[in-house]
């Protein structure tokens, strides 16, 4: 049964910018760490700039060479955690079963959905429309039986393509290309894998499990499995019935070498995760900092505090977690902040003043965003230069 799929969002970041300012349409958009450095890269590029050959992590001079007319950005961090955040509303209009995977993909599980939406092709274009309505964003859409094959399927046709990929279909559609685009294989791991002479997801799938699980280890079997379009996870959404949560994940275009950088990104995410928090009507006593280096090396740790919802109790401990778990130095390429152990507000009045202000003026940004958007206002913490956008009120 074809009920899982992937939506993974076209160009996101370029994307993005052309949505909010319609000048940028059609226009070969770069988003470069320092657009007026020579030395810069491009972080990502829209699909008119890289029609050009322009190619990520491409030094900013070549791409200019390529494509001299093209509008170079920054990155903007808030304006990417916005556009995720409506971006999932959406998906779960069509299904509650959404398990947000990053910034800009997620899978679906449609089961039972039909009789209200159709098959799953049909929801598929459904969400694809909707989302180019409603946001004017690009998507890709596989669908397929599994979560590794409805990823594979979301690759095969973009941008705005939606693919179905049968089990049947792997060793035909899947096992020819080159081993480094299944998903779980890093730039070190493919060159290892080249060097034993696995070039292709096909090499890879005809390889012995267990000669894999001595090179690499448990992922050794994982990526056996997955080669050979196997995958018996299920689609996990974001409020399970156990533990409650709410989080948010950033795939970062550049990976994060400074404190600096990192802080204001975390301050980004706990203040879409303390709104939503809000939002909700409930509180958490538990917050998650999720660390992703450039080696894919994924970490957790937690620490548990008096229950909040505050921006600023879920900033303040999502730091104390970076500054004691990571060097400053080690490349950071993505970062998550979730709140967990959550129950329903029950809206305590504090014997502290200060307690009650900080909770009064959380409330008078939500109203603002709600009303303005989310880019209305933000906080001094979140520099211009890193976050890419203007501190205070836009006109």
């Amino acid at each position: 049964m074809l009920n899982i799929l992937h939506v993974d969002m076209n160009a996101f970041y370029a994307s993005c910018h052309q949505a909010k300012d319609p000048s940028l349409k059609g226009k070969p958009v770069i988003v470069a760490g320092d657009p007026k450095k020579r030395n810069g890269i491009v972080l990502t590029a829209s699909y008119e700039a890289r029609a050009y050959g322009v190619k990520t992590a491409m030094p900013n001079f070549q791409a200019k060479k390529l494509c001299p007319h093209a509008v170079f950005l920054k990155p903007d961090y808030f304006l990417y955690v916005e556009m995720s955040e409506r971006v999932m509303d959406i998906l779960r209009r069509f299904t509650p079963d959404v398990e947000v995977f990053s910034v800009d993909e997620a899978w679906l599980d449609v089961s039972g959905c039909e009789r209200l939406f159709g098959d799953s092709v049909e929801i598929a274009g459904k969400i694809q429309r909707t989302i180019k309505e409603e946001l004017d964003l690009p998507c890709s859409i596989g669908i397929s039986c599994n979560k590794i094959l409805a990823k594979m399927a979301s690759d095969l046709k973009k941008p705005a393509g939606i693919t179905v990929l049968h089990p049947e279909e792997v060793p035909g559609v899947i096992w020819p290309l080159p081993v480094e685009e299944l998903y779980g294989v890093g730039k070190k791991m493919a060159q290892k894998l080249y060097s034993m002479g696995i070039k292709t997801i096909g090499d890879l799938a005809g390889i012995p499990v267990e000669f894999l699980e001595s090179s690499f280890g448990v992922i050794g079997r994982q990526l056996h499995l997955w080669a050979n379009g196997i995958d018996d996870s299920p689609v996990n959404p974001e409020f399970s019935k156990g533990e409650k949560s709410i989080g948010h994940s950033l795939t970062l275009p550049k990976d994060i070498t400074t404190f600096e950088e990192a802080k204001a990104v975390l301050l980004s995410l706990s203040e879409q995760v303390g709104r939503r928090v809000r939002r909700k009507k409930f509180v958490g006593r538990v917050v998650t900092l999720t660390l992703r280096d450039d080696s894919f090396l994924t970490r957790t740790r937690s620490a548990t505090i008096p229950y909040t919802n505050t921006t600023e109790d879920i900033y303040r401990t999502a730091k104390k977690l970076l500054e004691n778990n990571w060097d400053g130095k080690t490349p950071l390429r993505l970062l998550g902040v979730s709140l967990s152990g959550l129950t329903r507000d029950f809206e305590q009045i504090s014997i502290f003043p200060r307690e009650e202000k900080i909770k009064r003026l959380n409330k008078i940004v939500d109203e603002i965003k709600d009303k303005y958007g989310e880019g209305a206002i933000c906080r001094a913490g979140q520099k211009a230069e890193v976050v890419g956008i203007k501190i205070g009120f836009r006109s």
